[in-house]
């Protein structure tokens, strides 16, 4: 594979939906909500960690994709910036779909514990294949966070977006050195980047028609 494919092949089968779907319809089900934050997850993932390392290493960039270790170090990053991603966005869609709407807590919790563990088993095939990631313990991780969530009075909009900007920053495989500096720059640029996501999300999503389904799965399930 030439070194600017390799570049730029992070999580294919998220970006191809992206690319050749483009789907603009309301989210009305939990199905739809799922698909939503696993597509746009991965999408501020590999733009915001590619972008980092494009403009960090200038014209090295397409040349550094040779080099194995450098690459092994990208498969790494870019699963842990993914999963960062997926957590906060899961979290966020969750919250914002339901906030108006007569849930109870728990089944919150099931919305977004099945969101981020369809998001991680969309990509199974890239995470297996990557070292030093482990999806038990992604979704370990994710559990913690939503044992301390506080579904009415927790933060709320832009402030849950937490562990996308630290993972971008943590993973990025720039020497400390370098990235020294970097650290406002690199977290403001995906801070801005999710307002986008957050804007769509907003306009298409439909609470009352996600919660209706998500009640009838869970009576299903019951």
């Amino acid at each position: 594979m030439q070194p600017l494919r390799k570049a730029w092949a992070f999580l294919p089968e998220f970006l191809a939906r992206l690319t050749v779907r483009r789907d603009s319809g309301p989210i009305d089900s939990t199905d739809a909500l799922c698909s939503f934050v696993a597509t746009r997850a991965a999408f501020i993932a590999q733009k915001t960690l590619y972008g980092y390392l494009k403009a960090r290493m200038g014209t090295r960039y397409p040349s550094m994709f040779e080099d194995d270790v450098f690459a092994s170090s990208i498969d790494i990053a870019k699963m842990h910036v993914f999963a960062a991603c997926l957590s906060d966005l899961t979290l966020f869609a969750v919250s914002h779909a339901l906030q108006d709407e007569t849930v109870d807590d728990v089944l919150r919790r099931e919305l977004a514990l099945h969101c981020f563990r369809k998001g991680l088993a969309d990509n199974e095939a890239a995470a297996l294949s990557t070292s030093a990631f482990s999806l038990p313990e992604a979704v370990a991780a994710f559990e913690r966070r939503l044992a301390f969530h506080d579904w009415h009075d927790g933060p709320r909009g832009p402030a849950l977006f937490t562990a996308s900007p630290a993972a971008l920053f943590d993973w990025a495989p720039i020497a400390p050195a370098l990235k020294k500096h970097d650290k406002e720059i690199v977290e403001n640029s995906i801070k801005f980047k999710w307002r986008d996501i957050r804007d769509r999300f907003e306009k298409r999503i439909q609470g009352a028609a996600v919660a209706a389904d998500l009640t009838s799965v869970a009576e299903l399930r019951h």
